[in-house]
């Protein structure tokens, strides 16, 4: 698995990527051009340019602009490029002449089906350098195109037709109109030829697209027909050959051996350093690692690891360089021998590389690294798929580099490369198979698959079905399009392996920084750090997968253009800049709320009420006023927006009413105060204490400690009952019942002690007893009081029931219980028929002694 990094390195070095190896399909070399350089213009004259393998003609320079038409040196004898470069005229205004000659001759050149690639793409990037320079253009003059639009504007509405205006004022507006014409003409130049080399880049890749997907499909010689076999051992012959013949020959040479000699010291240290790296790079980093101090954390001594670790990468390819560079001073290869020692750095690279990701996914024990496969044995074969991966990237780029320079067909390149290609792709199959046993053993030990298992578990689905894939296409002779699905999915592996070490070194150091070693790897940051890695990836991916480095750059160009919304073009960068502007205000919203609270208010006479409903305010007006100064600041136009806001208001006018009501009810709240944060309200059936109010909804806690949401239009529209909004004091009712018979004067007058002996009563007005009536059971009294505080009638009422209970107690005052007495008519037909079910419940009896009897009997017999 962790050999694939290592091939998206070794495609830049090698050309082991989609394209070179479609290229290599062809058969075919490409044609070298280079566009004049070096030019000066003179007069309108090109002066100094040179071409490379061509010959430079036509060169004209006309004001700021250098058109040339190079010829190269193409074996077929066809195709031309037509280059064009920006000149250093003395102004800024772009040449339209030079553009339009230099379109014509690049439509003339995309005409000709059979025009070299490599020409093509030189075309385009002249025309992405004029698309550029248009699309600043289309904002000449804008400063001032924006006045004279605001200066014809205060001369107010033109006269409509059959009107006239005052004579200074007409005369006035057409001299403006002339103006904002003749400056809004290089605009709209620029905008006109913007289009024509957008158009033209649209389609340099369409063709290069389509070239690219027929060279993909091309059909080689099958390599597992026996009858090309001769042509690849022909071709291994050859190189075997002119490996031995080069070296004999360059030994043979005086001056060889005589420079050989001379650098033989230096040569002997290169090789023994660079031997010494490679083997015994293992053995240093171990005892590197016994003498380091480990730091006090897992998490410290997890980052110390994986950084030592990565000398395992370092060391051994400083050791490939070295003794690369040995062989090189020798003067002992020719080109092939110097090809294949020059893709000595690479192949290690790759063998190392795909060791390192292999044991740090696949770790040999449990430990620092917890995170592989839980069944070692599994981790095992997972450590030697991915050095077999790497080997057979080293291979492959040591078969790329020495094919580069050996001429061969394309029988003997697929039977040579066939080989290669069949083995990668039963590694990443098999690769693909532990992968997917690891997720279907982690899914069934845990009630559901994760995100991050489904899409492991979709990779392993996907290495499988290309190693397939890819090895019956090249099989059949599809050499170009099995390459394309093997390597790619190899650096996939690779880069997803890359992925994972980076995130968990992420999550280790934020662990560190926060110095918590309880610290979750699944904490916000390391996701969101993890995430952008994850995106900034996304581009590497696309061009393993054989996008064009030009396709990339045209996306991240049109991302950055932005959008049209009405007359003006939204970018990135104008959500940047509201972005900065609206966490300005935001912020600046936030602190002038904090001092309000913290430093002004509590120095006002505004109750707490009040005091929230000024700083939620002003936390709504700030909101507001730092999104318009943003949208201002963006230079966002609104106006072409007009219609869906209009939309928008049917749809707040049917679907959102709601919110809506409940928005302009918070608002109503917040300004006439009825109910304010701390009060007990009583709204419908709720009943609690506010604790917070919103544009939306108030929350109320109930005395059950329980949170309860109520709409604000149910606060305004419904009666709501507000024990302590202007004032804390209530009454309390307490009912008390007595039996007949009691004296009332009594009860009154011990009521009336009980209740005026309470702390929390007022006296002013003094509490009352009132003799209510009379029940079915006992007499009614009530005792009346006003608390000064309401919040704690509970506690009250406790009070006076217990001093209740007592003071009746002592004054022999009885409280009486509800009795029911039970009276029965005709006794005797009811006691008759008492006895008559007791009569045939005796008679019944000796029937059923007799039938058990006999049932027993019976079961004794048998």
């Amino acid at each position: 698995m962790r050999g694939g990094l290592v091939a998206l390195i070794l495609a830049g070095l090698i050309g082991l990527a989609p394209g070179a190896r479609a290229q290599e399909a062809t058969g075919q070399a490409p044609a070298t051009e280079a566009p004049a350089t070096g030019g000066t213009a003179t007069g309108g004259t090109a002066t100094g340019g040179t071409a490379t393998g061509g010959t430079a003609t036509g060169g004209t320079a006309t004001g700021a602009v250098v058109t040339t038409t190079t010829t190269p040196a193409n074996p077929a004898g066809r195709g031309t490029a037509v280059v064009v470069s920006k000149g250093a005229g003395k102004t800024n205004a772009l040449d339209y002449d030079a553009w339009e000659r230099a379109a014509d001759r690049a439509e003339t050149t995309l005409a000709d089906p059979d025009i070299d690639s490599r020409i093509i793409e030189t075309l385009r990037n002249q025309l992405v350098d004029w698309r550029a320079a248009f699309l600043v253009a289309q904002n000449t003059n804008s400063s001032r195109i924006a006045t004279l639009r605001d200066q014809i504007a205060a001369l107010g509405p033109a006269p409509a037709e059959g009107e006239t205006e005052a004579e200074e004022i007409a005369l006035r507006r057409q001299q403006l109109t002339d103006q904002l014409v003749r400056l809004q003409a290089p605009g709209i130049a620029a905008e006109e030829a913007y289009r024509r080399a957008d158009g033209l880049i649209g389609e340099v890749d369409r063709i290069l697209r389509e070239r690219q997907a027929s060279q993909l499909m091309q059909l080689w010689p099958s390599p597992i027909n026996p009858a090309n076999w001769p042509e690849a051992l022909a071709v291994l012959r050859d190189v075997t050959l002119a490996v031995w013949t080069e070296t004999t020959l360059r030994w043979m040479r005086a001056e060889t051996r005589q420079g050989f000699l001379d650098n033989l010291p230096l040569i002997l240290v290169l090789v023994l350093a660079g031997t010494g790296l490679m083997a015994v790079a293992g053995r240093i980093l171990a005892a590197a690692q016994t003498r380091l101090p480990k730091p006090r954390t897992l998490r410290g001594r997890r980052v110390v690891s994986l950084i030592v670790s990565m000398m395992q990468i370092v060391l051994p390819t400083i050791g490939a360089v070295a003794m690369a560079h040995a062989l090189t001073l020798s003067g002992m290869f020719g080109p092939v021998g110097t090809a294949a020692v020059e893709a000595l750095p690479a192949v290690i690279f790759a063998v190392f590389t795909a060791n390192w990701l292999g044991t740090l996914v696949f770790p040999v024990e449990e430990g620092l690294d917890s995170a592989g496969l839980p069944v070692p044995e599994r981790r095992a074969e997972g450590r030697f798929l991915a050095r077999s991966i790497g080997l057979v990237l080293g291979v492959e780029a040591l078969r790329q580099a020495v094919l580069a320079v050996v001429n061969h067909s394309d029988a003997a390149s697929a039977v040579l490369g066939f080989p290669v290609l069949a083995t990668m792709a039963v590694l990443i199959f098999r690769m693909g198979q532990l992968l997917r046993r690891h997720v279907r053993g982690a899914v069934a030990g845990e009630e559901g698959a994760t995100f991050g298992l489904r899409v492991l578990g979709l990779l392993a689905r996907g290495v499988m079905l290309t190693g397939l894939a890819g090895v019956l296409l090249g099989a059949v002779g599809y050499i170009a399009a099995a390459t394309a699905l093997v390597y790619p999915s190899v650096i996939s592996l690779g880069l997803v392996a890359v992925l994972f070490v980076a995130q968990r070194l992420v999550g280790d150091l934020y662990g560190l920084i926060t110095r918590s070693d309880a610290a979750d790897q699944e904490g916000l940051i390391p996701v969101l750090i993890g995430f952008a890695m994850t995106l900034a990836s996304l581009p590497l991916f696309a061009l393993v997968w054989g996008a064009r480095a030009d396709d990339i750059t045209e996306l991240w160009q049109r991302f950055l253009a932005g959008f049209q919304v009405g007359a003006t073009r939204v970018s990135p960068t104008d959500f940047l800049i509201f972005a900065i502007i609206f966490a300005g205000g935001y912020m600046l919203t936030r602190l002038f709320q904090g001092a309000l609270k913290g430093s002004i208010l509590p120095r006002t006479s505004l109750d707490q009420g009040g005091q929230n409903a000024v700083i939620s305010g002003t936390g709504y007006i700030g909101i507001f006023l730092a999104a318009l100064l943003a949208i201002n600041f963006a230079g966002i136009d609104l106006s072409g927006l007009a219609i869906v806001a209009g939309a928008l208001s049917v749809g707040i006018g049917f679907g959102l009413q709601n919110i809506v009501s409940n928005f302009v009810s918070g608002i109503i709240l917040l300004i006439e105060r009825p109910v304010s944060e701390g009060d007990w309200i009583e709204v419908g059936p709720v009943t609690g204490t506010v604790k917070s109010i919103s544009v939306r909804s108030t929350r109320i806690q109930t005395f059950d400690r329980s949170d309860v949401i109520v709409p604000n239009a149910d606060l305004v529209t419904q009666q709501v009952t507000n024990w302590t909004r202007f004032n804390l004091s209530g009454r309390l009712i307490v009912a008390v019942t007595v039996a007949y018979g009691t004296d009332t004067r009594k009860v009154e007058r011990v009521l009336r002690e009980i209740a005026e002996a309470q702390p929390m009563a007022v006296l002013n007005p003094p509490p009352a007893v009132a003799f209510m009536g009379f029940g079915a059971d006992a007499m009614n009294f009530e005792i009346r009081m006003i608390l000064r505080d309401v919040n704690f009638s509970l506690s009250v009422r406790t009070e006076v029931n217990h001093q209740i209970v007592e003071r009746f107690a002592s004054e022999g005052i009885e409280i009486p219980f509800a009795q029911t007495e039970v009276y029965l008519r005709n006794v005797d037909a009811l006691g008759r028929a008492l006895r008559g079910l007791n009569g045939e419940a005796e008679e019944a009896a000796p029937m059923a002694r007799s039938a058990k009897r006999a049932a027993r009997d019976k079961g004794e017999e048998e």
